[in-house]
């Protein structure tokens, strides 16, 4: 079963959040644009919320309809927080988070560089939590796999965005190494 509750979306938010600001830092963007991926982050799915309504969730997968509503949830997100004070830069990235590089994503099917830079961070950060995170229908995936997983599917991700987003998710691992060889 589907469940848009509001508990699942800010959980997934945060996560999203935070790996999106650590990609935005990775990637050397300046500090108040890493806080509004972080921002974005944390709001990108809130057009969930309003799906319940729409999607039964009790079939898997989903009807055609079904997926037809889920895949407006860019847009409804982004008319729920239009006129709030949010930058354009965060509604650019919230709206466009599902576009794949290759040309593939949704609403628009924007591809390459026409994607905006924030929705192209927001992307594999997305998807990282999504495999991450258990969902009704399957457990959540290690994190190795789930690395495993998005490199089978990597025609999707922005590939300097994807590099400093291995940089983000590995920076722990680097830090220890790092201590390791000042002790040696």
């Amino acid at each position: 079963m589907i469940d848009y509750d509001l508990m699942s979306v800010i959980s997934h938010g945060i996560t999203v959040s935070n790996l999106a600001y650590e990609v935005g830092e990775a990637m050397a963007l300046p500090k108040d644009q890493c806080y509004e991926l972080a921002l974005a982050g944390i709001l990108h799915d809130i057009g969930k919320l309003r799906l319940s309504r729409y999607v039964s969730g009790t079939e898997d997968p989903l009807v055609v309809e079904e997926i037809k509503y889920v895949r407006r949830h860019p847009q409804l997100g982004c008319e729920a927080l239009q006129n709030r004070g949010y930058s354009s830069f965060v509604l650019e990235s919230i709206y466009y988070h599902h576009e794949n590089y290759d040309g593939s994503g949704y609403p628009q099917n924007l591809r390459g560089e026409e994607i905006p830079l924030g929705s192209r961070i927001l992307r594999v950060c997305d998807t990282y939590a999504a495999l991450t995170e258990k969902r009704p229908y399957r457990e959540a995936f290690d994190p190795e796999t789930a690395i495993r997983l998005m490199i089978d599917e990597i025609k999707n991700f922005d590939m300097q965005v994807f590099l400093a987003f291995m940089k983000a998710v590995h920076k722990d691992d680097q830090e220890k190494e790092r201590r390791i060889e000042q002790c040696s």
